[in-house]
């Protein structure tokens, strides 16, 4: 049984992908403050979605149903996990009358941050196309930064395509009507920590993640497009099988001097202290010119690793779906294993 633990790190240049509540006609980037200081992020609940508009136009994606008027108003997918792969790893909620169903998320992302303090800059703009010679034009103003942005990630993998069809209250992941059609569609009975299940084909199972990581590769989305285009794919990402839920890799990078860093020390601490609970080597994906000379660096303080196998470092593309790639070869269908079943 393994878990995909790591970390991932955006690079945003000029960029406002995600967007707070406005005032008047002032577009605000979302920010914590920490302090006095002011931190730019993207939240999970942004990045997912970009996750899920970024995967292969044949995937079938999982509708959504509204309902309620005013205050009281819902919304929830089909809550159908054995039939659309983001039920299955984003996790859901449906509350019917009389009955609830959830499927707690199989990826778990975090927020993500600014790994230093960044005060937003107002851009200032004008609307006065086909305008009467001397009106007034319309003003208006949003927000913009430049910053590197990091979350932890954790991928379930022994619960993907995996569901709990028994169990307390909101436990059940389908209902007794879904989970009947699931299991006339080839779905298997099986045990999942203790708890009642039903398990999709394993070739399935390998094919979701596949999917996943591969549309990681190449991932798209964010706010304000037209006037802030720019990459949104990982400009590092860090993979590690661990076999527990654990991820040690929250401080590999952080800041110094007001700078982005990665710091290869950590790293190297963290993999000789959680030695045993490694499942496999780590994977490192770095592009190219991200963090000036730090990736030569870092492959200088790591060599050893590197040449042992413990560690690899590769372009995120390159790394992303190479790993894809094995796993649907089945290379590492253990990593699926609940030893618990």
């Amino acid at each position: 049984m393994s878990f995909l633990a790591g970390k991932i790190v955006l690079d945003v240049v000029a960029g406002a992908p995600n967007n707070g509540e406005g005032e008047d006609n002032i577009g605000r980037v979302k920010k914590l403050r920490v302090g006095r200081e002011e931190f730019p992020y993207v939240s999970a609940q942004a990045v997912r979605r970009w996750l899920r508009d970024s995967l292969p136009h044949e995937e079938p994606r999982s509708g959504v149903t509204r309902s309620g008027t005013g205050k009281k108003q819902q919304a929830h997918t089909e809550g159908r996990p054995d039939q659309y792969l983001d039920d299955d790893l984003f996790g859901y909620m449906v509350a019917v009358k009389n009955d609830s169903y959830q499927r707690d998320t199989v990826l778990a992302t975090g927020t993500f941050v600014s790994l230093t303090p960044q005060r937003a800059t107002a851009d200032y703009g004008t609307m006065s196309r086909d305008f009467p010679l001397g009106e007034h034009p319309v003003l208006h103003q949003h927000e913009l930064y430049s910053a590197v942005l990091a979350a932890d990630v954790l991928l379930d993998l022994p619960r993907v395509g995996v569901f709990e069809t028994d169990g307390s209250g909101l436990r059940v992941a389908l209902s007794p009507a879904a989970a009947e059609q699931a299991q006339a569609n080839g779905a298997e009975p099986t045990t999942l920590r203790g708890t009642s299940a039903l398990r999709l084909a394993q070739a399935e199972r390998r094919r979701r993640v596949a999917v996943v990581l591969n549309t990681l590769a190449k991932l798209r989305g964010g706010a304000k497009q037209a006037l802030h285009y720019g990459d949104r794919t990982p400009a590092l990402i860090l993979l590690a099988p661990m076999k527990g839920g654990v991820n040690p890799f929250t401080r590999v990078v952080g800041a110094r001097d007001g700078k982005p860093v990665f710091q290869p020390s950590v790293l190297r601490e963290e993999l000789s202290a959680w030695a045993e609970e490694l499942d496999g080597p780590v994977l490192l994906g770095w592009a190219p010119g991200f963090l000036g000379d730090q990736r030569d660096q870092a492959e200088r303080e790591l060599k050893d690793l590197i040449e042992n196998g413990t560690l690899s470092i590769q372009h995120p593309r390159v790394m992303l779906t190479g790993l894809a790639a094995q796993i649907e070869q089945g290379v590492h269908d253990d990593w699926f294993e609940d030893p618990s079943a």
